[in-house]
């Protein structure tokens, strides 16, 4: 990392010293070319006849000559500059973007193969244990539902890359159907109570209302919403669900008590791979694409997410449709 960093810096510095060096050479053709001019001119003074009548006539052309030339390279010098700046911090940025794409993209690879790695360890050291020992009911029972969890985690995984491909090229096709939403909601609550038993999951039912939508998708916005909630915040946190009814529109809330998010990462998280650097972060797993794809999801429904602060500490992730019968 810290080579990278070092390559990244040198690459920035070449830059710039090229950028100056475009500047100067530009500034000094400037400065070259107005000395000739005043060469030039003088010389054509030094030739005119002093007591000739046209004198001064012809001494206020030269002279007028000259400053049209001096005007001439100053305008097109100027405009040679603003367009040498303009491309250069539009290059910058490009240049700057990408390579924290390119950061972001080897940051995700090195998660999505620690997060593969793991539950396959996981399941094979279980399913090796179950075949090399006799363990009593209660144990391999224990063992088979931590390794149907681990499955559980690399199918979600999953499901998550493939339709992240399928969004992005526009292969996913929805398919809508009316969905109850409180009723699948429920369902998301028990697989992770199932999944994350050290954690309360409260879920505050205030509306009854169904929606037109993808059900897979819609499932999946909501898993990877309460996950994200648990996973940044302590091992026995609270989560706070609720569904209410305002107006028109359904609004799905999910509350955690975690670290928070700053002013300036609110709009970020939702980026392909971004993830807050703060310690929180860094020391959970993650590939950053779960706020990605429930914005992606959501937007495709039509709705909107957004996010707010929790007093005393925590974020709210605040989910916003229209209700089937005002569709």
């Amino acid at each position: 990392m810290a080579s990278q960093s070092l390559k990244r810096k040198s690459i920035f510095f070449i830059y710039w010293i090229l950028l100056l060096y475009v500047l100067a050479a530009l500034i000094w053709w400037y400065i070259a070319l107005s000395r000739q001019n005043d060469q030039l001119a003088q010389m054509r003074i030094n030739e005119l006849d002093t007591k000739a009548q046209s004198y001064q006539i012809s001494y206020q052309e030269i002279l007028q000559q000259k400053n049209n030339k001096t005007a001439q390279y100053l305008g097109e010098g100027s405009i040679f500059c603003l367009l040498i700046i303009a491309g250069a911090v539009f290059l910058f940025r490009a240049v700057n973007r990408q390579l924290k794409e390119s950061r972001r993209q080897e940051g995700f690879f090195m998660a999505i193969t620690h997060e593969l790695k793991t539950p396959i360890a996981i399941a094979q050291l279980n399913l090796e244990t179950l075949q090399k020992h006799q363990l009593d009911g209660e144990k391999k029972q224990k063992l088979i539902d931590n390794t149907l969890q681990e499955t559980q985690r690399m199918n979600s995984l999953c499901n998550n890359l493939l339709l992240t491909s399928q969004l992005e090229s526009g292969r996913q096709m929805l398919t809508l159907e009316k969905l109850h939403l409180n009723s699948l909601l429920q369902e998301c609550i028990n697989e992770s109570a199932t999944r994350y038993p050290k954690n309360k999951i409260t879920f505050l039912d205030e509306a009854n209302c169904n929606i037109h939508a993808d059900v897979f998708l819609i499932r999946m916005a909501v898993n990877n919403l309460i996950e994200n909630a648990i996973k940044y915040a302590d091992k026995h946190s609270e989560v706070l669900i609720s569904l209410r009814r305002n107006n028109h529109q359904l609004e799905l809330s999910i509350a955690d008590d975690g670290p928070g998010i700053d002013d300036a990462d609110k709009k970020k998280v939702f980026q392909k791979h971004y993830r807050i650097g703060n310690e929180a972060t860094k020391k959970s797993k993650g590939t950053g694409l779960g706020l990605y794809l429930v914005k992606r999801i959501i937007k495709v429904h039509k709705g909107d997410i957004t996010i707010q602060d929790r007093k005393p500490k925590g974020s709210i992730f605040v989910i916003t449709m229209k209700c089937m019968n005002d569709i």
